[in-house]
């Protein structure tokens, strides 16, 4: 049928008001969806062939309506009226004179095609059908309706009556009026309402379930343990949940079916579910719903984790005994390296910056002085704390003057020869014993390791930008590095009040590993006209909880910048869906390089 023939959905009237809403499926979207709609004034039916979920559903809003007022953010009165605005049945006819039907039964075709059938019996000619899948096709289950040009995808996240996007999925069979009836539904809800096409996971999960599926295939490759996994996404890039953590509380065996899907259209290997997922979801290991998934809860549906098999012993740190450490030698005169001699000499070390002359030397030193000063006006630093720690920092012109250091640290640019040489001098200047260590995000530390005489020496401590603030540190040890230079690392981050997690000596570590992957295909969203920065953007921030959009983290870290990392780890991993957006590639041949040159994915003003 043409869209268009509908009259009840196409004859440009004002979007209905959508007042009477039916609910189908009472889980913990259903019900969450419910709540948002009785308090925005809606009459909510809700159906489930469960009577012991419709009664959950009915305690969940009596329970969340009862602390609104006791947080008086509504009345007694007003609770009492949202509570008379929903009633329970466990037939589908109780739908029939709902203005808008949203189903989120799982996530199952011959389910959910069964429950639009049934509804397309019942409702009115002029009512809208609204699937809650966030991973199967919603021109697949259009389809099998009676009238297709009704139905659409409304994707709330969870938990509903918190996050604030909703993604309004239409298919080529949808009338606008529809799509506009209810987008202007969702902003009255008090929500974002972004419009995307229908594509398995749309905007925010075709972009969150790749990051979880690579995740997942780390962690399964015994790269690195859960924790340090989570830690490393969380501390690293600020996202409110590390992605096992994250897994869990989706459920395991929601992730598999939605990467099924998106593996199924895009036949990429990144989508393809790793194997883990399939065999926790067989064995019922489903995550938080079941008590356990990557992690063991302490009974099912709570988030209280709780030791198990896998938990690390004490800290999670290695055995051997570090080596004494005192004095530092930073290398570098940039920000990274400024910023962490600082993170060094506010810790209570005595630490040399070496630059190439002593001019460059004496000029990060005062840059450091500026941010202590910064400190000390915000109230983080002491004017006392703050002198202290800039008499700690002696510049230095050359490496000579790090032959009596404990530990050495590089943070000159990112190329592989310059860094070799680096090694090669401080092999030669630096006593017996003392640990070498590179901040490369992106190079091979055994390559490093190998320009010396004492690769045993060499390690990997990848701090994060701006290291005064980041609590990050990535330790990598080469298959070469002893484990007292591991252990002295380890115990130099918790001098620092840094969190140290363990990683193998491969491109990405885990931070980049993860996050690179998932801008690029940010970048492709842009390419394949799928959806604008702005949508994805805000997708990722109000659906996911990131505290930047791809777009703007993009353009904040430098489009060469991560062009090069996309294609390190490219050429590491040899995986197809690994090869950089060509969008990507053509920005940077144009100079369009983010802030740093004024215009990126955006505009900006130029520094």
């Amino acid at each position: 049928m043409d869209p268009q023939s509908a009259p009840e959905l196409s004859t440009g009237a004002s979007p209905l008001p959508l007042g009477t809403v039916a609910v189908v499926g009472l889980g913990t979207m259903g019900t969450g969806i419910t709540e948002v709609l009785t308090r925005a004034g809606r009459q909510v039916i809700g159906i489930d062939t469960d009577p012991a979920a419709a009664r959950r559903a009915v305690t969940a809003l009596a329970e969340a309506t009862a602390r609104a007022v006791r947080r008086e953010r509504i009345t007694e009165r007003e609770r009492q009226e949202v509570l008379a605005r929903f009633r329970t049945s466990g037939e589908v006819r109780a739908a029939a004179d709902a203005d808008l039907v949203i189903e989120v039964v799982p996530e199952d075709y011959a389910l959910k095609r069964q429950v639009i059938a049934a509804l397309d019996a019942v409702v009115r000619p002029d009512a809208i059908l609204a699937t809650g899948t966030n991973a199967l096709s919603v021109t697949r289950l259009a389809a099998d309706s009676r009238h297709p040009e009704r139905v659409l995808g409304v994707h709330f996240f969870n938990p509903a009556p918190a996050m604030k996007l909703v993604e309004v999925v239409s298919s080529v069979l949808t009338a606008p009026a529809a799509v506009a009836a209810v987008t202007e539904l969702a902003r009255a809800l008090g929500k974002d309402p972004i419009a995307v096409g229908d594509r398995p996971g749309f905007v925010a999960d075709g972009l969150l379930f790749g990051y979880l599926n690579q995740a997942a295939a780390m962690y399964e490759s015994k790269y690195a343990t859960r924790e340090d996994i989570d830690a490393a996404m969380r501390l690293g890039c600020g996202l409110p949940m590390g992605p096992l953590a994250l897994l869990d509380l989706i459920g395991v065996d929601t992730a598999r079916t939605v990467l099924e899907a998106m593996y199924a259209q895009s036949h990429d290997r990144l989508h393809a579910p790793a194997p883990i997922l399939g065999q926790l979801a067989e064995a019922g290991l489903t995550g938080r719903k079941s008590g356990r998934g990557f992690y063991t809860y302490r009974a099912p549906g709570t988030a209280a984790v709780v030791p198990d098999a896998a938990s690390p012993a004490g800290d999670g740190g290695p055995g051997a005994d570090g080596r004494p450490v005192r004095r530092v030698g930073v290398a570098g005169s940039g920000t990274m390296a400024s910023g962490i001699a600082e993170v060094f000499a506010t810790a209570g070390f005595t630490v040399v910056l070496a630059a190439r002359g002593a001019e460059k030397a004496a000029r990060a030193k005062d840059r450091i002085a500026r941010s202590l000063d910064r400190s000390v006006a915000k109230g983080r630093l002491t004017r006392e704390a703050r002198d202290a720690a800039l008499s700690a920092i002696t510049p230095a012109g050359s490496l000579d003057a790090f032959a009596d250091v404990d530990l050495a640290v590089e943070a000159v640019a990112e190329e592989l020869a310059v860094k070799q040489r680096l090694f090669g001098t401080l092999d030669e200047v630096c006593k017996p014993g003392a640990v070498l260590a590179t901040t490369t995000s992106s190079l091979p530390v055994v390559a490093l390791a190998r320009a010396t005489a004492r690769p045993q020496d060499v390690i990997g401590m990848h701090f994060f930008n701006p290291a005064p603030a980041m609590k990050l540190v990535e330790v990598v040890r080469t298959v070469l590095t002893a484990d007292a230079a591991h252990a002295t690392v380890r115990a130099v981050c918790a001098t620092l009040r840094k969190h140290p997690v363990d990683c193998g000596d491969r491109a990405g570590f885990i931070v980049n590993a993860l996050l690179f992957p998932y801008l690029n295909n940010a970048v492709k969203m842009v390419q394949e006209h799928y959806a604008s920065p702005d949508d994805i953007d805000a997708a990722m921030k109000l659906g996911g909880g990131y505290p930047m959009g791809p777009f703007e983290l993009l353009d904040a870290v430098g489009l060469d910048v991560s062009l090069a990392i996309e294609r390190v780890l490219h050429a590491e991993f040899r995986d197809p869906g690994l090869a950089p957006a060509p969008l990507l590639e053509h920005l940077v041949a144009a100079g369009c390089l983010g802030r740093k040159t004024g215009r990126g994915f955006r505009e900006h003003a130029r520094r």
